[in-house]
């Protein structure tokens, strides 16, 4: 039987509008001010973000315009191709079918762009010069930077250390897109030295990173803070990705069962989730979507469900959230996107809720069902890429066990080019 390997919509197909599902859910529990422990009020917010971020923050609004600047950039790379993994398929001998959505095959070779493009519009438009933030893997770091340059912003980029010492090539990235990249914890900020006279040779951490990007904005001149995850905004930038899906869908003439994505904070799993969630919350179809974490920060299957800080110093807002505390440090996996305390407030009230369900997959597996997915359909895929592909092939196998059919989405989140030293570990017998 023939099959269709890929789906691509034309430019002019490209959404024009960002989905906001808090338009759809019951209100979340509000942020709180973290000296006054208060609701947050977007006034609040405005030493750390631009004003047109803060307002879609807070917004319920269920449409939300995409800015003609930011959809003529979303040309250089959208509309991302839906992909039938059909060599995947046949490896697992399973009745399922598996989809993907290549977000791959951005110029920084992640979904982070999504949001990179219109945080760094709005803060352009705004008058601010400079963006402080911080990168776990270097995808964000590296989106942030290239969106920068599109709108002739300065970045600074606190990166954690570990993946500064493990991923050295984006840190090259960056600097060529003309980011200034600081290995964190820093004695540039009080924070980065509060923490390194605490633990001298720590690995750093997406907390600690956080809060000397979060310092560096409000204590510097014309400069805002940008953040990769978490926030509504970013659920809200990524639903491009489900949005595109949806009608890629219609052209295969196939509708998912199973909707899967890797899990850090919560933008890439929210990007291709979020938008059939609203048939789900509308009553109109039922889906069993799945969060693949790390069990390395597994802050979803082993975390608690109450208010926290985003970052380890403290300066963050306090949010409603899946945490395992923000002074925690996780182990030294390759899955540097992953490796995040806490998860954002929408994906935390919907696990909460049991909309949707979690699942912690270890390093090993991760890596070999990678390998297994590169030699199937020519992709190597990030670390993080690895725990969606895993998960799916554990459903695939399940379907094959049951013998009945499924079809089953996941997001490809990016590719793992620039993780070749995690791969020559693993193939060495050494991660």
């Amino acid at each position: 039987m023939k099959t269709t390997k890929k789906f691509l919509l034309p430019d002019q197909e490209i959404p024009t509008a960002w989905y906001n599902v808090l338009a759809d859910m019951p209100p979340l529990q509000p942020m709180l001010n973290p000296a006054t422990k208060e609701p947050v009020k977007p006034s609040d917010l405005e030493p750390l973000f631009a004003k047109g971020l803060i307002e879609q923050e807070f917004s319920t609004e269920r449409w939300i315009p995409i800015p003609e600047e930011v959809r003529t950039l979303y040309k250089i790379y959208r509309p991302t191709p839906l992909v039938r993994a059909s060599g995947l398929e046949k490896a697992l001998d399973t009745p399922a079918r598996i989809y993907f959505k290549n977000e791959s095959v951005s110029p920084v070779g992640s979904h982070k762009l999504n949001t990179a493009l219109p945080q760094a519009y709005y803060n352009k438009i705004e008058g601010v010069k400079n963006l402080a933030t911080e990168t776990g893997a270097g995808q964000w770091g590296s989106a942030l930077s290239i969106a920068c340059s599109h709108f002739g912003l300065n970045t600074e980029v606190f990166m954690v250390r570990l993946s500064y010492d493990q991923k050295p090539y984006r840190k090259v990235v960056m600097q060529t897109y003309g980011a200034k990249v600081i290995p964190s914890p820093s004695n540039l900020t009080k924070a980065g030295q509060k923490f390194l006279a605490e633990k001298p040779h720590t690995n750093g951490s997406l907390g600690m990173a956080i809060s000397e990007a979060c310092e560096r904005a409000v204590t510097t001149p014309d400069t805002r803070y940008t953040l990769g995850s978490v926030l509504n905004m970013v659920m809200l930038h990524q639903t491009i990705i489900g949005l595109e899906a949806e009608r890629q869908f219609e052209m295969a003439g196939d509708y998912p069962d199973t909707i899967i994505g890797c899990f850090g904070g919560g933008s890439n799993f929210g990007g291709i989730s979020l938008p059939f969630l609203r048939h789900q919350l509308a009553g109109k179809a039922g889906f069993d979507f799945i969060a693949a974490e790390s069990s390395g920060c597994p802050k979803l299957t082993k975390g608690t469900f109450r208010y926290d800080h985003g970052d380890t110093a403290g300066m963050t807002p306090l949010i409603p959230m899946y945490t395992l505390g923000c002074e925690y440090e996780p182990a030294a996996i390759h899955a540097g996107g992953l490796r995040y305390h806490g998860a954002g407030a929408i994906m935390s009230q919907l696990l909460k809720d049991k909309i949707i369900r979690a699942v912690a997959i270890d390093q090993d597996e991760c890596f070999k069902v990678g390998i297994l997915f590169s030699r199937c359909e020519g992709i190597i895929p990030a670390p993080e890429s690895t725990h969606a592909i895993a998960a799916t092939v554990r459903e695939a196998l399940k379907a094959k066990e049951e013998g009945r059919e499924k079809v089953i989405l996941f997001n490809l989140s990016g590719h793992g080019l620039l993780d070749l030293s995690a791969y020559e570990s693993f193939l060495n017998g050494k991660l």
